[in-house]
């Protein structure tokens, strides 16, 4: 099993468009085969900052996740509009 802890923190102005497109993402992602969890949190403390949790049942799941047109869509508007970082998990 495979957890992926992505934090996007947000240029000035563009949180609700990073926002919008992560919970597109979301939305898709988690009828993809292998998802087991998926999805956006807002940080109670940071008002520019969200994080996307995945987890995934395999190695194969997450790269085909990846491999997908809405994930290169979606996640290139969130890097248009601020920073991205991941932590990933293995279990």
């Amino acid at each position: 099993m495979i957890r992926l802890n992505c934090f996007v923190e947000t240029k000035d102005g563009m949180y609700n468009k990073a926002l919008e497109a992560a919970v597109a993402l979301v939305a898709k992602s988690q009828k993809h085969a292998g998802c087991i969890a998926y999805d956006a949190f807002e940080s109670a403390t940071r008002s520019n900052v969200f994080t996307i949790i995945e987890t995934w049942a395999d190695q194969a799941a997450l790269d085909a996740h990846s491999a997908t047109p809405e994930f290169a869509e979606y996640v290139g508007i969130m890097q248009e509009c601020g920073t991205l970082s991941v932590e990933q998990f293995e279990k």
